[in-house]
């Protein structure tokens, strides 16, 4: 007899009876119980899924745990307006001295550099030799020519003296070249005093001096070296001024005014003070930057260097600032945030623009309004998005 196809409940799984009626005589009873197995098996893999999903929506969600903050508010107060700026410390007036005389030897130089000269103090001496010979000549040259003037003027007193008395000894032509005479002595003695002049000029030149008080800064006379027209022999920083030529943006340069205190940092670390003079009436064309020129002064202005770089702050006045805690932001990437505290005791994390640091208090430029609470420290372990828990606000800031 062939055994009977039974059908399950599960009608995709077809199985054979399991009654000893419909058995073979060969199957034995041992050789069923795989076959249940593998029914049994089926049966629960249709019922796992169920069972999982109920499980996973049955479990309670789990949070991450809070975090006990405090909080800070932005707050406005009155701080000193400044605008930093980065530029070179230069000479107020660079004065260039050179020889005027040419084919001269260089015989002294009597200063060098960081000297500080007075005007006229005598900087490096040219040989003069020749110049006095020249000059002894051409004073020579002006006695002769003065002799002969005197000469030619008794001459022509004397034709005019008879030409008055009505003798008739002298003729007209005769007159005429008495009085030439004259006139020719008195130019050749000019010509011989100018002559003296000049050479009295080229002997003061040879004595290379100082046309302004003060400090060398430059040397490039050497003794032995023939001096030419034009040749920069010294530069000289006039009165020892310094300035400092700040570059501002062009946005920036009219918030700038003449007369405005100035706090130039030296290498030190000191305040040099300083005042501008001028603001440049142009920018240029391919930086769109434009300079403010800062006078220096105070004892501090002799630790500055003409040609060094240095950055200061110009004092516009006093504004209304917006603040916050240093704590309280965080930089990250580049840029700075603050967390913001919802409703829902979670932190939102917010970019700001900073500005400048006074004493504890950050300024903040945007990005947040003034009043909004944020957190005040340990900013660095929170993420945008954490659950955070409040103990206590902390008390407005002082005015810094």
């Amino acid at each position: 007899m062939k055994p009977t196809r039974l059908k399950s409940k599960n009608t995709n799984i077809p199985y054979l009876s399991a009654s000893p009626l419909f058995m073979n005589r060969s199957t034995s009873t041992h050789s069923l119980a795989p076959l249940l197995a593998l029914i049994l098996s089926l049966g629960l893999m249709q019922a796992q899924p169920a069972s999982a999903a109920d499980a996973v929506a049955s479990a309670p969600a789990k949070s991450r745990p809070a975090l006990t903050v405090q909080l800070t508010q932005a707050s406005s107060a009155e701080w000193e307006q400044t605008l930093s700026a980065h530029g070179s410390v230069t000479a107020w007036q660079e004065a260039i001295i050179g020889a005027e005389i040419a084919g001269l030897r260089l015989a002294d130089v009597k200063v060098q550099v960081g000297d500080r000269v007075k005007r006229g103090q005598l900087l490096a001496q040219l040989s003069d030799a020749t110049v006095r010979a020249e000059l002894a000549q051409s004073r020579a040259a002006a006695a002769e020519a003065q002799a002969l003037l005197h000469s030619a003027q008794g001459d022509a007193e004397r034709a005019r003296a008879l030409q008055a008395g009505g003798s008739g000894a002298l003729s007209a032509q005769q007159l005429a070249q008495y009085l030439t005479a004259e006139q020719t002595a008195k130019a050749r003695l000019d010509s011989a005093q100018a002559r003296v002049a000049s050479d009295e000029l080229r002997l003061a030149q040879t004595r290379i001096t100082a046309p302004d008080e003060g400090i060398i800064s430059a040397r490039l006379a050497t003794v032995g070296g023939v001096a030419q027209p034009g040749q920069e022999l010294f530069h000289l920083i006039r009165q020892g001024r310094l300035e400092w030529r700040a570059e501002l943006p062009a946005a920036d340069l009219v918030r700038v005014r003449a007369g405005q205190t100035v706090q130039l940092a030296a290498g030190d670390g000191s305040k040099v003070p300083g005042k501008v003079r001028v603001v440049a009436p142009t920018v240029d064309a391919q930086t769109r930057m434009g300079l403010v020129y800062v006078d220096l002064s105070g004892p501090g202005a002799a630790l500055l260097r003409a040609g060094s770089f240095a950055r200061g702050e110009i004092q516009l006045g006093r504004g209304q600032a917006l603040s916050l805690p240093q704590s309280a932001v965080q930089l990250r990437d580049g840029n700075s945030y603050v967390f913001r505290v919802g409703k829902d005791q979670k932190v939102q994390q917010v970019k700001v623009s900073t500005g400048r640091r006074v004493g504890d208090r950050l300024e903040l430029l945007g990005g947040l309004e003034s009043g909004a609470a944020v957190v005040q420290s340990g900013v660095s372990f929170l993420s945008d998005g954490d659950s955070v828990r409040v103990v206590a606000a902390s008390a407005p800031a002082a005015k810094p």
